[in-house]
């Protein structure tokens, strides 16, 4: 193991203090103390989180935008607090320019089915990268069978960055969409998304940054990036499932037209037909995930009384120890940037001769929970010439204890297959 603590300006006992915050983490897995580190998949929710939820339907649960009656208007002003304090959180000029959706995916496929089919055409271009999760590659593999549109891949180099060079010879006057994400789900990889976006404005292309594993882990701010979209799910950053954003500059929401129809988005209905709220309203038919707005408001409040900068730097430390963990660990094959400057509490990694899904079992068997599989990430996997990878990702409650259960449980592997 690494000798020392954690190269980190956080304070260990600051953050490690939010363990018991969270009930779960008090549970036993076969016998041993869970060690959750199956962050970029969902995480786990704090107290104050489930006491939101609980909270909304023991005093406040009504609909919202539907009456003036006091349980209503308490719902309505919980619902737009939540969009607001949303916005704040990301550095969003208004609250206007936020949409709830259930999640990431419901929020790419959005853009996908209202401002791309409207905007793209035969002979327009699509450039996306091979690092991408399914749901920032399969919206516009459906528009682009539609419009005509091609669809272009980034290159992923062996090292697991994103290719720049490739990438910007893909760009040409034809590019009209690019989709990226902020940080890999798989390999943890930051992308260098101002320089990026920057460099498609300059083509005259619209940007679509897939933020749920960035906009958890550091501090994002969608004026600095400049995107036209953000997208990003409330389960992974310590709120509920069920519940997530869209981000979009306003001038371009109030370009889009809804894809749902229904209450709550209308002005007016005519035998003829309907007319269409302002946005964000207009994209939100229906009754909406009112305790799950509320809960994620919750989940903001949690993580910005700690700081994104500290996650991002107490994640960063994580990585940084878990890396050199690894690397003293015999028949370990770790994939990715390996640098926790631009790798951000994610790691992909193998134990030699073993499928991922047998060692994610064996490691289940000690308490220590990773995902083993192809995480959504096929085309990644195909570049880094294996069919599925272990995972292991960070949140804000983990700590180097977790990390040196994982390497135990990985020679416990080693043992079972020796």
């Amino acid at each position: 193991m690494p000798a020392g603590s954690c190269s980190s300006d956080v304070g260990a006992m600051e953050i490690n203090a939010n363990r018991a915050d969270f009930p779960i983490l008090q549970r036993e897995i076969n016998g041993h103390p869970l060690t959750y580190l199956d962050n970029a998949a969902t995480t786990q929710k704090p107290r104050s989180v489930i006491q939101a939820i609980t909270r909304f339907y023991e005093q406040h649960n009504a609909n919202v935008h539907r009456a003036v009656h006091t349980l209503s208007e308490e719902a309505t002003a919980l619902y737009e607090d939540a969009r607001a304090k949303v916005a704040r959180f990301i550095g969003a000029p208004s609250a206007r320019c936020i949409v709830f959706t259930r999640g990431t995916t419901e929020a790419i496929n959005l853009v996908a089915q209202s401002w791309a089919r409207a905007h793209l055409t035969a002979g327009n271009e699509i450039v996306l990268s091979e690092m991408e999760h399914h749901s920032n590659i399969v919206p516009w593999q459906m528009v682009a069978r539609e419009t005509g549109a091609a669809i272009r891949y980034a290159r992923v180099t062996p090292r697991g960055l994103l290719d720049r060079k490739h990438f910007s010879s893909l760009l040409n006057k034809n590019t009209r969409l690019v989709a990226l994400t902020h940080t890999s789900n798989v390999l943890g990889t930051v992308n260098p998304l101002r320089d990026m976006i920057s460099e498609a404005h300059d083509l005259g292309a619209v940007v679509l940054v897939d933020g749920a594993q960035g906009v958890p882990r550091a501090p994002v701010d969608v004026a600095a990036l400049d995107c036209e979209f953000l997208a990003f799910s409330g389960h992974k950053m310590l709120a509920p499932t069920g519940i997530g954003v869209l981000y979009a500059k306003e001038h371009i929401l109030a370009s889009m037209e809804p894809v749902q129809g229904g209450g709550g988005m209308i002005t007016r209905v005519e035998e003829a037909g309907a007319e269409w709220m302002e946005p964000p309203w207009r994209f939100e038919a229906g009754t909406p995930n009112i305790a799950g707005a509320a809960a994620l408001a919750t989940a903001v409040d949690y993580l910005t009384a700690i700081g994104m900068a500290e996650v991002q730097a107490w994640e960063a430390s994580l990585t940084e120890y878990a890396l050199a963990a690894l690397d003293q660990a015999p028949g370990i094959t770790v994939f990715g940037p390996r640098d926790s400057l631009i790798q951000s509490g994610v790691i992909a990694f193998n134990a030699d001769g073993v499928h991922p899904h047998d060692a994610a079992q064996i490691l289940d068997e000690v308490g220590v929970a990773v995902r083993g599989g192809h995480h959504c990430c096929q085309l990644l996997m195909r570049r880094l010439g294996v069919p599925a990878v272990l995972r292991a990702s960070f949140s804000v409650y983990n700590d180097q204890g977790d990390v040196e259960r994982l390497i135990g449980g990985l020679e416990r592997v080693a043992r079972v297959f020796r």
